[in-house]
């Protein structure tokens, strides 16, 4: 018997990533080869985007995807957001030139508030919510404080980027497949503080640290790299990360949904319960991990040094200045 069809919503549907990311949902690289599809991809009502959205579903309509049951396309977020089982928050505005952290915060702090309204009075009964668009950990926090009846556990924000990036570094750095690279941790908040963990991390079955002995570069250049990552490629290509995030969202919700296998974890930002000292109620980056019902749950017990744990309260501290910043609307 072939199954129901899931509904996706995908904000900023037209938008760099967007266009990376629906042919891979629509393939059935995140859902799996036997699961269909209908896509509510949403956008902007502006004519503009509109009309990329409809040239963008063409495409999809003519790559043929099996798996592709329906599509809608909407600058509605009630329409859009209409019984559907994931919603990827993708879409935000971007920062502009000379825009603090902070004005880019209280900018998006209004449509992660419509959305999060949105989705707890339209989703599916089993809707979960990852979010993208920056700043991703504190745009997931007003989206999740805007959904009252939605599970707090249902709403995540997306580090597999940076852990993606954090692998393909020691990678390189050690001459390896980036296979042998295992357990790559992203502790705190998606931005310029975030903790790329290279502690607990092994290579070939060892210790990061036993295979690359250079501690300078570990906390240097690796550390400065992977957390400037973005604002060098927006150097090199003009734009912001896309296709490298596309993909990452595919890892992040895959993550979600299939259990983790035994002695791993993935780095996902979710509501914290206070482990590590990050303050409860935040939504933090933290090892996690999936069983088989499908609840996650964050790794406990691993030993955090002096400078990861100085590093992750910086994090830390930078999230619950965010949070201030946009307590009005939580």
């Amino acid at each position: 018997m072939s199954k129901k069809p899931l509904r996706v919503a995908v904000t900023g549907a037209a938008g760099n990533i967007g266009y990376a990311l629906l042919p891979r949902i629509a393939s059935g690289q995140m859902f799996g080869p036997d699961q269909p599809v209908i896509l509510n991809m949403i956008e902007i009502p502006v004519d503009k985007a509109m009309a990329a959205l409809k040239g963008v579903a063409m495409e999809l309509e003519d790559c043929a995807f099996p798996l592709l049951h329906d599509m809608v396309l909407t600058s509605d977020v009630n329409e859009g957001f209409k019984d559907v089982n994931w919603a990827l928050l993708v879409g935000s505005k971007p920062r502009g030139p000379g825009m603090l952290r902070g004005d880019l915060i209280r900018e998006n702090g209004p449509i992660f508030t419509g959305q999060g309204k949105a989705i707890n009075d339209h989703g599916a009964s089993d809707v979960r919510v990852a979010v993208v668009g920056n700043p991703c950990n504190t745009n997931a926090l007003i989206a999740m404080n805007s959904a009252k009846d939605v599970p707090d556990d249902r709403f995540s924000a997306m580090t597999r980027l940076d852990q993606n990036r954090a692998q393909a570094q020691l990678a390189n750095k050690a001459g390896v497949s980036i296979t042998e690279v295992q357990n790559m941790l992203i502790w705190g908040n998606h931005s310029a503080t975030q903790v790329p963990d290279f502690e607990h991390v092994t290579i070939g079955g060892k210790p990061a640290t036993e295979v690359i002995t250079d501690r300078e570069w570990l906390e240097g250049a690796f550390f400065s790299r992977v957390q400037k990552r973005g604002a060098e490629i927006i150097e090199a290509r003009g734009m912001s990360s896309a296709a490298s995030a596309a993909n990452a969202l595919v890892d992040h919700v895959h993550d979600l949904c299939v259990p983790t296998a035994a002695g791993a974890w993935n780095s996902v930002c979710v509501p914290s319960d206070g482990s590590y000292g990050v303050p409860e109620g935040l939504i933090s980056s933290f090892p996690v991990t999936v069983d088989a019902a499908g609840k996650w749950s964050i790794v406990q017990g691993l030993e955090m040094n002096d400078f990861l744990t100085a590093k992750l309260k910086a994090s830390a501290d930078e999230l619950a200045g965010e949070r201030e910043t946009v307590k009005d609307l939580l």
